[in-house]
């Protein structure tokens, strides 16, 4: 494997890593009790690092498929969840979410730094890096 590909499985495999960490402190330390939406982004975001570490450590560059499908449906989930909590125009569309309500935000750091926002950015780096090992693969 290219030292390209393995910096980028490495990296993806970090931000993995911090994003499952920031969601552990989220929930277990400050005690924001997840809903429904952030449950499915973590269905897609935990088994990532392994996912990651298991590809790095055999150096396998393969892995980054797997990455970039499981990162991008997560994007799309954030994306979506991100909206339902800023558009005024979602709350129309939404419709109960479970005991949690899905649009509220325990964070809302600057006025546009949310959960799902945090999670976004996550998923679309590791998207983006995935894409990246693959044409390193390829080349």
């Amino acid at each position: 494997m290219k030292r390209q590909a393995e910096n980028g499985l490495l990296l993806a495999w970090s931000i993995a890593l911090v994003a499952t960490g920031g969601s552990l402190y989220f929930s277990d330390i400050r005690q924001f009790e997840p809903c429904v939406l952030c449950w499915y982004q973590r269905i897609f975001m935990y088994p990532l690092v392994l996912l990651l570490a298991i590809g790095f450590a055999r150096k396998d560059a393969s892995v980054a498929i797997y990455a970039a499908v499981l990162s991008g449906i997560g994007f799309c989930i954030s994306t979506y969840h991100y909206m339902i909590q800023k558009l005024p125009v979602a709350d129309d569309v939404v419709m109960s979410c479970g005991r949690i309500p899905c649009t509220g935000a325990y964070i809302n750091w600057l006025g546009f730094i949310t959960i799902p926002f945090l999670a976004g950015a996550a998923f679309l780096m590791i998207f983006l890096l995935s894409l990246y090992v693959i044409r390193m693969r390829k080349g």
